[in-house]
C-alpha cells in the first residue's frame, strides 16, 4: 500500500526546501530527484512539487516517461 501525501506535503519536495525532487501523475507521485532533467527542481517551464497530470497534454513525451522513477507514494486531497 502506498503512503499517502496531500498537495502541500508534496509542494515541499520542489527541489528547493528539501532534497527530495518529486512530481504527481495521475494521482501517484514520483521522486525524478535522480533525473537531470529534473535539477533543481525544474523541468522546463514545469516545476516540481506539483501535480503534472494536465500539464503532460503539452509534453513531448508520453505517460511512459513515469516507468523509469520510484514511486513514492499517493497525492489525495488537503482533507482527506
Amino acid at each position: 500500500m502506498l503512503k499517502k501525501y496531500t498537495k502541500s506535503q508534496l509542494a515541499l519536495r520542489n527541489g528547493q526546501d528539501r532534497d527530495e525532487i518529486w512530481i504527481a501523475f495521475k494521482g501517484i507521485i514520483y521522486d525524478v530527484s535522480n533525473s537531470r532533467l529534473w535539477r533543481n527542481g525544474k523541468h522546463y517551464e514545469h516545476w516540481a512539487g506539483q501535480d503534472l497530470t494536465d500539464e503532460l497534454k503539452d509534453a513531448p513525451h508520453t505517460d511512459k516517461v513515469f516507468e523509469k522513477f520510484i514511486v513514492v507514494g499517493e497525492l489525495v486531497s488537503n482533507n482527506s
